[in-house]
């Protein structure tokens, strides 16, 4: 798809919310137009419909508690490539890494930023989004990983089950999910919970390869960049 299309989507079912989000967008680029939608099923036929820059969306909206997941999950079936924001009350510590493994851009709890935070955030992303190259059409054939790290269940390596502790799981997703770019050692300490050394996050790795390995020997697609951090080099 071609940039800018100079349109983002706010989904939140908080109006007041939604207003206060909606306002300091339009408040940052004036030439964007806003679509507000407070309930899933009205954003997800909007997503399906409109070719967004950017969707900033809430996880909970009404009584579903992962309307947002539901929302982020649609948007990779179209293989859009459109960057989400995500802005909740659910604890950041628990969810920032869930949201990035689904594809999330990146993790804003309530409460805990303000205008200027949250302007930067979305500016940054809006930035990065419109400098990539239009994505190639996807291929359709089952992917050789398939993660689902929202509900924890364990993932699969071409069809064999991977035996991973969680943050090992959350690890691989990340690494995944930014492929075939460098993910340094300081954005990985976003998803281990405790010990965020450089020592912990290898260990966490070697933990990794050592369960891929088990289901398929030749297993080598978890590139080592010195000094740096780790990079996923295989299939997407």
């Amino acid at each position: 798809m071609a940039h800018p299309k100079n349109r983002v989507a706010v989904i939140e079912d908080d109006r007041p919310t939604s207003e206060q989000l909606a306002g300091w967008i339009r408040a940052a680029r004036p030439e964007l137009q806003v679509d507000q939608w407070f309930d899933r099923d009205s954003a997800e036929a909007a997503l399906a419909r409109e070719a967004y820059d950017m969707v900033v969306l809430d996880i909970e909206l009404g009584r579903e508690r992962h309307a947002g997941v539901a929302l982020i999950n649609a948007l990779n079936k179209l293989n859009a490539g459109t960057p989400v924001l995500v802005v909740s009350a659910m604890p950041a510590a628990i969810y920032r890494g869930i949201m990035k493994a689904l594809d999330a851009w990146d993790y804003l709890q309530k409460t805990s930023f303000d205008e200027a935070e949250f302007t930067d955030t979305f500016l940054d992303i809006l930035r990065a989004a419109r400098a990539r190259p239009d994505a190639a059409p996807v291929d359709s054939a089952p992917e050789a990983l398939q993660l689902d790290p929202l509900w924890q269940r364990s993932p699969l390596w071409r069809g064999q089950r991977i035996n991973l502790p969680l943050t090992a799981q959350r690890i691989l997703a990340t690494l995944h999910q930014r492929a075939p770019q460098v993910v340094s050692y300081e954005e990985l300490y976003d998803v281990v919970k405790s010990g965020r050394t450089r020592d912990n996050v290898r260990k966490h790795v070697s933990t990794l390869r050592e369960a891929l390995r088990e289901v398929d020997p030749g297993f080598d697609a978890i590139e080592n960049v010195p000094m740096r951090g780790f990079r996923w080099s295989g299939p997407r």
